[in-house]
């Protein structure tokens, strides 16, 4: 992974993790997957995007991340719709607010109908 998907990739569960307020289990799951991808300056600079203000951290995230995500292939925009979608359900359940942030992002990146389908997995 580049420099740049891994700051897209931790920014992307940063934001959703961040919408209601970090729980303990979502921090382990970020610092695991800051470990597993040899992140940890990427994973620094989304938490300190975050942290800039957590008010708007998700509309800032998503107007960040439709530059980037724009461009990628559709698969890939799957797969990190998925990716988020997999990682709230490790704690068990999706808040209602991650569900309707997750469902914008997908919106935005044109995969609504894959997420659709992901949920009903």
């Amino acid at each position: 992974m580049t420099v740049e998907e891994k700051r897209v990739y931790l920014l992307l569960k940063s934001v959703i993790y961040y919408y209601h307020g970090l729980d303990e289990p979502e921090k382990k799951d970020l610092e695991k997957a800051s470990q597993d991808l040899d992140a940890a300056e990427e994973l620094a600079w989304a938490l300190a995007f975050v942290a800039e203000d957590y008010i708007t951290a998700f509309d800032r995230a998503r107007d960040f991340l439709n530059h980037i995500i724009g461009d990628y292939p559709k698969e890939k925009r799957v797969s990190l719709i998925d990716m988020v979608w997999q990682s709230n359900n490790v704690k068990g359940y999706v808040t209602e607010m991650e569900a309707t942030a997750m469902f914008k992002l997908a919106r935005d990146w044109n995969v609504e109908k894959e997420l659709v389908e992901l949920v009903l997995k």
